[in-house]
C-alpha cells in the first residue's frame, strides 16, 4: 500500500483560473489541468525564484517531491503554449497557508540597504 500524500502548503488560489488562446471557443480546445500545488511549484521556484530546498520548506514537503511537482508543471505549462491547449486550474492536494500574504520573504531578500 503507498504511503498517503502529506497535504502540501500554498501561498492561496490564483484570482484567475483559466487560461486559453485568444480568438477559439473554449469548447473547441483540449484542456490541461494545473493542479494547485503545481501551479505553487512554478510560483515559488519561477516567480519568486527560490532555491528548489527552500521552496520545497515553504511547500512542506522534500526537495525530490518539489522538483518532480515543478517538471510536472513545466511539462503541462510546455504542452499548452506550444500546442495551443486551454489551462485550467484547480485544486489537489494542497492546504492554504495563512502566513505572510504571497511574495514578502521574496522582498525581503532582495531589499536593498541604504548606504
Amino acid at each position: 500500500m503507498p504511503r498517503p500524500k502529506c497535504r502540501r502548503h500554498i501561498c492561496g488560489t490564483p484570482d484567475k483560473n483559466h487560461f486559453k488562446p485568444r480568438g477559439i471557443p473554449a469548447f473547441d480546445l483540449d484542456e490541461v489541468l494545473l493542479a494547485l500545488d503545481e501551479f505553487e511549484a512554478v510560483r515559488l521556484a519561477d516567480y519568486e525564484r527560490l532555491y528548489q530546498e527552500e521552496a520545497a520548506a515553504q511547500m512542506n514537503i522534500s526537495r525530490q517531491t518539489f522538483g518532480r511537482i515543478l517538471e510536472s508543471a513545466h511539462r503541462k505549462i510546455a504542452d499548452v503554449l506550444i500546442h495551443g491547449k486551454a489551462l485550467k486550474i484547480e485544486s489537489g492536494e494542497a492546504a492554504t497557508e495563512k502566513r505572510e500574504p504571497c511574495g514578502r520573504a521574496n522582498l525581503r531578500r532582495t531589499k536593498q540597504h541604504p548606504s
